[in-house]
C-alpha cells in the first residue's frame, strides 16, 4: 500500500496525531504529512504512505490556500486564541482601513515564525524553547502573499482567503495586520482549503468513525503514486529500465533517448513511470531534452533524486 491520503484534520490534535491515526488504522508502518497544520486549524493534510514518504520533500513544496479569521483587538502569546491573553482592546476601525492593512500584507515578505511553532532552533522545535521560557531569536523566512481577499467584515473579526507559499503563518499575518491597525490581532479560526493539487473537496474526515471503518475509507481514498506531483513531465520506461533504475542505474543520454521525451530544459524535475502505473523515481535534468542524442558517449543526463518501489 503506497499512496497518499489527503485527510480533512479537524481543530484540536495535532498533524502529528492525525498521521499516527491513519498508521494504527491501516497497520501500516510508514506514514507522514507534507506541511504541520496547527491543533487549531482545520482541513487538507495530505498523508503519505509507505513508499509514498519519499515524496514528502517534493509535495512540501506546495503553495497553500487558507480562509482565516482574524480577531481585532486581542494579543495573545501564540498569535491565536489558543494563546495567553495579552491584552484586549475595542477595535476603533473601519472597512476601508482593515482594506488596506490586509492588502498591504501581499508580495514578498520576510515574516518570522511564531515562537510557539513547530520550527526547529538548534535541533529543538520553537514551542520546546518556549515552553521552557527561553527566548529564543526564530530564523527569518521569506515567504511570498499571493493573493488577500475578504470574505467578511463581522467587528471584532475579519474573516479573509489567503493563498501563499510554503511556510507562511498565517497566524502571523494576523499579528501584524492587527498592528498595523492600531488594535492588535490575533487568528480565532484556520481552514486549509488547498495544498498544491490536493483540495478539501476530496478530504477524507475520519471523526466518529470506528476503526473498520476508518480502514475502508482510508483505503477507497488512496491516491496512487504515479498520479502524485501532476505538474511534472513523465518519461515512461520499460520494465528493464525501471529495474535498472531500482538498482541505481543513473541514465545517460544515449539510453534516455530511446523513449519519448517531452521538451524540457536543464534544471527540470521529472517523473519516471512503469507503464504510466507505477511510479518508479524522481530525477533532474542535466541537460535539455533535444541535447539527449548529442550527449558524449555515455555521460549522465539526469541525476536521480529519489528511487521508489511503487
Amino acid at each position: 500500500m503506497n499512496g497518499v491520503i489527503v485527510i480533512d484534520k479537524p481543530s484540536g490534535p495535532t498533524s502529528r496525531d492525525i498521521v499516527e491515526e491513519v498508521r494504527r488504522a491501516l497497520g501500516i508502518r510508514k506514514a507522514g504529512h507534507t506541511g504541520t497544520l496547527d491543533p487549531l486549524a482545520t482541513g487538507v493534510l495530505p498523508v503519505c504512505i509507505n513508499e509514498a514518504t519519499k515524496l514528502v520533500q517534493f509535495l512540501a513544496l506546495d503553495n497553500k490556500e487558507y480562509r482565516a479569521t482574524l480577531r481585532l483587538g486581542v494579543r495573545t502569546d501564540t498569535f491565536d486564541t489558543d494563546g495567553r491573553l495579552l491584552t484586549q482592546e475595542e477595535p476603533c476601525v473601519n472597512r476601508e482601513q482593515v482594506e488596506a492593512v490586509l492588502s498591504g500584507l501581499k508580495g514578498r515578505r520576510e515574516q518570522f515564525p511564531p515562537r510557539y511553532s513547530a520550527v526547529k532552533v538548534r535541533g529543538k522545535a520553537l514551542y520546546d524553547w518556549a515552553r521552557r521560557g527561553i527566548d529564543v531569536k526564530a530564523p527569518v523566512r521569506e515567504v511570498e502573499i499571493y493573493d488577500i481577499r475578504i470574505e467578511g467584515i463581522c467587528l471584532p473579526e475579519v474573516t479573509f482567503t489567503v493563498s501563499c507559499s510554503k511556510g507562511t503563518y498565517v497566524r502571523s499575518l494576523c499579528a501584524e495586520a492587527g498592528e498595523a491597525l492600531g488594535c492588535g490581532g490575533c487568528m480565532s479560526a484556520l481552514r486549509r482549503t488547498r495544498s498544491g493539487n490536493f483540495s478539501v473537496d476530496t478530504a477524507v474526515a475520519l471523526e466518529g468513525l470506528t476503526g473498520e471503518e476508518k480502514r475502508e475509507r482510508l483505503t477507497a481514498n488512496l491516491m496512487p503514486m504515479a498520479e502524485l506531483l501532476p505538474d511534472l513531465a513523465v518519461i515512461d520506461v520499460d520494465p528493464q529500465m525501471a529495474e535498472r533504475l531500482r538498482n541505481g542505474y543513473q541514465p545517460d543520454g544515449e539510453v534516455l533517448s530511446r523513449y519519448h521525451i517531452p521538451f524540457l530544459v536543464a534544471g527540470d524535475v521529472i517523473k519516471l513511470t512503469l507503464h504510466d502505473k507505477h511510479l518508479v523515481a524522481v530525477a533532474r535534468m542535466l541537460c535539455a531534452s533535444d541535447e539527449l542524442a548529442s550527449r558524449e558517449g555515455k555521460r549522465q543526463a539526469v541525476r536521480i533524486l529519489r528511487v521508489l518501489n511503487d
